[in-house]
C-alpha cells in the first residue's frame, strides 16, 4: 500500500515537473494602482485540452493579483462548430468549468468568431441571459470605462465575420452569416467612432485586419477595403483580434492604428515576421491591457506566465 502511494507522489512530481505546467512564481508587469486592467481572450475552446486549462489558471492569477476588470473574449469561444443552444454541453467543457478562478467570476464581453458562425450565434447572444458573467448585448456594440482622472476608453466590440464574403457565401457551413447587414454595422463602426469623445478609442475584433498566416487572403483583403479605412480616418488607436493562434504586432507603414493579434488560449499555430511586423510570437497565452490617462499598455502572456512583449503608446 505504502509504496502504491510512493508511485502517485513520484507520478505527481513528474507531471508538475513538466514542460507544460505553469511556472509556480510569475514576475507580473507593473501597473499603476488606478490603472484600468483587463485582459483578451480568444480561440480558446478546446475542453480543457492542450494548453487552455493551464492558460485559464494563469488567467486567473493575472486577475488575482492584478486586480483585472473584465475579459474581452474576441471570439472562438467554442470549437468547431458553435454552440446549437443556450443549453449546449459546450458552454460547460468549453467555459464555465475551465475558466473556474473566482477572479475570472467578473465581466466577459463577447463577439462571436468564425467558429460560433458555424453554429447557432443567436445562442451567443442568449447566454446572456444564463451566465452572470458572460455579456454579450448584441452582434456589435460599444462600452465606455474609467481609465483615471479625467480620462475614459470606449471599446468597440464588432462582429466580422459577416464583413467577410468568405463567410457571406458558405451558407450551408456558416448559416447566420448571410443573414446579417455587413453595410449597417459599418455603418454604425464609423458613427460610434465619429462622436466618439474619450481619449483612447480600441477596436475588438476576431479576424486580423493584417497578419502573416496561411488562411486565405481574402480574409484579410475584405477588412482592409471595408474596415481599416474607417479605423484609419477615425484615429483607432489599437484594433485587436484573434483568429490566427499566435501573437503578432503589426503597424504599417503611414498607419495611425497599432494592430494586434492575441494568441489562443489553447492551441497555438507557427508564425513569421511579415511586412510590418514589429513582433511575433508562435507561444499560445492572452493579452494584458493596462490603460491610466496618458499611458496605455498591452503585455503578451504565454502559457507559463511569462511576458514576452511589451508595447506601450502614449499621448497628451
Amino acid at each position: 500500500m505504502k509504496m502504491k502511494y510512493l508511485g502517485f507522489v513520484v507520478l505527481g512530481v513528474l507531471f508538475w515537473g513538466c514542460d507544460k505546467s505553469p511556472i509556480q512564481k510569475i514576475a507580473y508587469p507593473q501597473t499603476q494602482e488606478e490603472a484600468l486592467n483587463f485582459i483578451i481572450a480568444s480561440d480558446l475552446g478546446r475542453n480543457g485540452y492542450y494548453e487552455q486549462k493551464p492558460i485559464a489558471e494563469i488567467m486567473g492569477l493575472y486577475a488575482e493579483n492584478k486586480g483585472v476588470e473584465f475579459v474581452a473574449a474576441a471570439g472562438d469561444v467554442h470549437h468547431f462548430n458553435g454552440v446549437a443552444s443556450t443549453t449546449d454541453p459546450l458552454w460547460t467543457s468549453n467555459f464555465e468549468n475551465i475558466y473556474t478562478h473566482p477572479d475570472l467570476m467578473i465581466d466577459w464581453f463577447a463577439i462571436s468568431g468564425n467558429h460560433e458562425y458555424r453554429g447557432n450565434t443567436q445562442a451567443v447572444l442568449d447566454y446572456s441571459k444564463v451566465s452572470r458573467r458572460w455579456i454579450a448585448p448584441d452582434r456589435y456594440y460599444s462600452k465606455v470605462f474609467e481609465a483615471g482622472d479625467n480620462t475614459q476608453i470606449r471599446l468597440i466590440f464588432i462582429d466580422t465575420s459577416p464583413l467577410i464574403e468568405k463567410y457571406r457565401s458558405d451558407s450551408e457551413k456558416y448559416p447566420d452569416a448571410c443573414k446579417q447587414d455587413d453595410l449597417a454595422q459599418l455603418k454604425w463602426i464609423d458613427s460610434v467612432l465619429a462622436n466618439a469623445t474619450e481619449k483612447w478609442k480600441i477596436v475588438i475584433g476576431h479576424h486580423p485586419v493584417y497578419s502573416e498566416t496561411k488562411k486565405v487572403e481574402s480574409e484579410r483583403l475584405d477588412l482592409q477595403k471595408k474596415l481599416a479605412p474607417i479605423l484609419e480616418q477615425r484615429g483607432v488607436d489599437f484594433y485587436f483580434c484573434g483568429h490566427i493562434h499566435n501573437f503578432q504586432h503589426i503597424k504599417p507603414a503611414k498607419s495611425v492604428v497599432e494592430y494586434v493579434v492575441n494568441s489562443a488560449g489553447s492551441l497555438s499555430r507557427p508564425v513569421k515576421d511579415t511586412k510590418d511586423t514589429k513582433f511575433s510570437s508562435d507561444k499560445a497565452g492572452f493579452t494584458f491591457c493596462s490603460v491610466l490617462d496618458n499611458d496605455f499598455t498591452f503585455s503578451f502572456i504565454d502559457g507559463r506566465g511569462k511576458e514576452i512583449y511589451n508595447f506601450k503608446k502614449s499621448k497628451k
